[in-house]
């Protein structure tokens, strides 16, 4: 079976969500496995979105929050200070499913600048609403390609604090979620170590190797005692993804 590392990732990262979620999207990766799980084994997942629109069930991949889909599909739509205040900050949001520009070993993520922020190389989209989705969602979830550029050991930007410095940190700062607690990419599966918090692999995926990922991550890579091969993707699996991205294709003429 030809698979793709995007669609090893995409589908992996589905695979962790459930009927039982309330689950903040991002755009681009995040919204593809959401909408995925969606499809495939969790029909009951409540997806939400930052424009305001809950239960929503879009038919095609949206480009941004404003895409008419999101709406035309959705339960119901509200007000974005509703959003953050009673569902988000209520606590009603079990999984923030969050991408990143950069990212650390302890699952901070920058999404606003690269080099000095009074001086960037490069202006990023920023953060939205991400660091409210980070700090107060219970559990966050985030799905990214490695690389050196940006799997790096110090981010250029606080844009969403994950486990900051490690340990106890989001609890000494009086953040009482769990924060990071999955990162899903085109290589592996990774979760916070119980005691440090820093992301540890658990999971390669079919024929990824060690040396592969020390070339793509500018940090020394905690592996778990045990670490697992990613159970292999199903057609039926395959199929539901690649029906999506033609639909997106057709809609948008991108693919996701």
């Amino acid at each position: 079976m030809n698979v793709s590392p995007d669609e090893m990732m995409t589908i992996a990262a589905a695979r962790a969500l459930t009927s039982d979620d309330v689950c903040f999207v991002g755009i681009g990766a995040p919204s593809a496995a959401c909408n995925l799980a969606r499809l495939t084994h969790a029909p009951g997942i409540t997806l939400i979105y930052e424009s305001g629109t809950i239960g929503t069930a879009p038919d095609v991949l949206p480009l941004s929050i404003g895409d008419g889909e999101l709406c035309e599909t959705a339960l119901t739509t509200v007000p974005v200070p509703e959003m953050f205040r009673y569902w988000l900050q209520g606590g009603r949001v079990t999984i923030g499913f969050l991408g990143a520009a950069q990212l650390d070993s302890f699952g901070n993520i920058n999404t606003t600048v690269i080099g000095s922020y009074t001086d960037p190389k490069t202006r990023l989209p920023g953060g939205g609403g991400a660091p409210e989705i980070a700090s107060a969602s219970q559990r966050v979830f985030i799905t990214m390609k490695q690389s050196r550029r940006g799997f790096v050991r110090k981010i250029d930007f606080f844009t969403s604090f994950g486990h900051g410095n490690g340990g106890d940190h989001r609890a000494r700062l009086g953040i009482t979620t769990e924060g990071p607690a999955l990162l899903v990419t085109d290589k592996a599966i990774w979760r916070p170590d119980p005691v440090t918090k820093e992301f540890t692999v658990t999971s390669l995926h079919p024929g990824v190797t060690r040396a592969e990922m020390a070339d793509s991550v500018d940090w020394d890579i905690k592996y778990a005692t045990d670490v697992s091969e990613t159970p292999p993707l199903t057609q039926g699996e395959l199929d539901v993804l690649r029906d999506l991205n033609a639909r997106t294709t057709a809609a948008h003429g991108v693919s996701k």
